[in-house]
């Protein structure tokens, strides 16, 4: 086959090589645009806030639960849509998620009152777990084997990049131009991304018999949940730190708030980093990269208590915070192995477990300092956290080892 009609989707194989190769820059390219939109439209609220809160007449805290409905859709959303959309073309349903995406910001844009928005936010987040689990199916089909993760990490690098350009660029607009403005830019990302999908993306078929009910057999598979776990809980531990490090970094290091920005931009660095280096390690070894991350993600957190108070040494550690990130194409990929015929839900659900792992490690951070043990208990919360994915990780390893030894007695 020479070519891609968009009239008649395809299956991209091995034996088309070449056409892969052809496909894949355009297509990782016009995948990380929206992926941007969505790092950029998931995190700019945080900076706008007090501007939310004032111009829909709430306060702060109360403002902040558009953050949770958003992320209450990413949870709900991914499984559903996945299995809904089980059989659709693989580009088709990419613009759909994405054209949602754009939908759901440019209706927050003009969310007239409080509940309007709780409710736009909600919406908008329904897209981006299964957005994410099919671009990143995508990208690896589109890759050589050994270059999977690889091609998940490009894919993910806009989401990481986004902490870099698309945040501060939309938080900008939003302070001059008022909150509004910066959700319409989202919108505006998001759109042009379904632009580059149609035509960079290939029309490929979904999986010969896809449906919902094969996508549900995934939650049949004890290692899906385990990596699953794996992500939820081992993953938490950095947001359990990130999540107040703005007050650490003034109480504790003594930073001014107009310091605090600059060393955030080094988490945003770490992040890009950690992505790219991740990927490349998980491809040669997948699941000792999983292992040593989470191990790597232990010493980093343990270290936060003892670096928080020295100027330098805590921008070190910040940056490092971010390059625990690097897990996640490692995780994306281990989910596409063990979830055998099930791979949209499954990849799908990894955004659903991050987002349990942000949920998490939030309320345990916080449980921490409400408790009076301080703003650097939260790096003891992230060891803890971190443990526990290793345990998993752990159990996840017995099991692969017990099912192995079973079938070559069986053999």
């Amino acid at each position: 086959m020479s070519s891609v009609s968009p009239a008649l989707p395809v299956v991209l194989s091995p034996a088309n090589a070449a056409q892969r190769e052809r496909h894949f820059w355009p297509a990782v390219w016009a995948l990380g645009v929206g992926s941007f939109a969505i790092g950029t439209g998931e995190f700019v609220i945080m900076g706008l806030l007090p501007e939310v809160a004032t111009d829909l007449h709430v306060t702060i805290p109360e403002a902040g639960h558009v953050i949770t409905s958003y992320a209450l859709g990413v949870v709900v959303g991914a499984p559903v849509l996945a299995v809904l959309a089980a059989n659709w073309p693989r580009r088709a349903l990419l613009i759909a998620l994405m054209a949602l995406f754009a939908a759901g910001n440019f209706a927050s844009a003009a969310a007239p009152g409080y509940v309007a928005m709780i409710f736009m936010r909600l919406l908008t987040g329904l897209p981006h777990g299964t957005y994410f689990g099919v671009a990143a199916l995508m990208a690896a089909s589109l890759a050589p084997a050994n270059r999977r993760a690889s091609a998940v990490g490009l894919v993910m690098s806009g989401l990481t990049s986004a902490t870099l350009v698309g945040v501060p660029l939309a938080a900008w607009l939003g302070q001059h131009l008022g909150w509004r403005a910066a959700f319409v830019l989202v919108g505006g990302i998001a759109a042009l991304a379904c632009v580059l999908i149609r035509r960079g993306v290939p029309d490929v078929a979904a999986a010969h018999g896809a449906s919902p009910l094969r996508e549900l057999h995934a939650l049949a598979q004890p290692q899906v949940w385990l990596t699953l776990g794996i992500a939820a809980i081992g993953f938490g531990g950095m947001f359990a730190v990130f999540s107040y490090i703005k007050p650490l970094l003034t109480e504790v290091t003594g930073l001014s708030v107009d310091a605090v920005p600059l060393v955030l931009a080094l988490f945003g660095v770490g992040m890009v980093v950690g992505n790219l280096v991740g990927a490349r390690l998980a491809d040669k070894a997948l699941m000792r990269t999983i292992g040593g991350l989470l191990a790597w993600s232990v010493v980093v957190l343990a270290a936060i208590p003892f670096t928080a108070p020295w100027v330098a040494a805590i921008c070190v550690n910040v940056f490092l915070l971010g390059t625990v990130v690097a897990i996640g194409p490692a995780l994306q990929i281990r989910l596409m192995d063990t979830a055998g015929h099930a791979q949209t839900l499954a990849a799908a659900l990894n955004h659903s477990a991050f987002n349990t792992a942000n949920a998490l490690g939030a309320w345990l951070g916080g449980v921490a300092i409400a408790g009076g043990l301080g703003w650097t208990s939260t790096g003891w919360v992230g060891v803890v956290l971190s443990l526990g994915g290793l345990a998993v990780f752990a159990a996840s390893l017995w099991l692969q080892r017990r099912m192995r030894a079973r079938g070559q007695a069986h053999a």
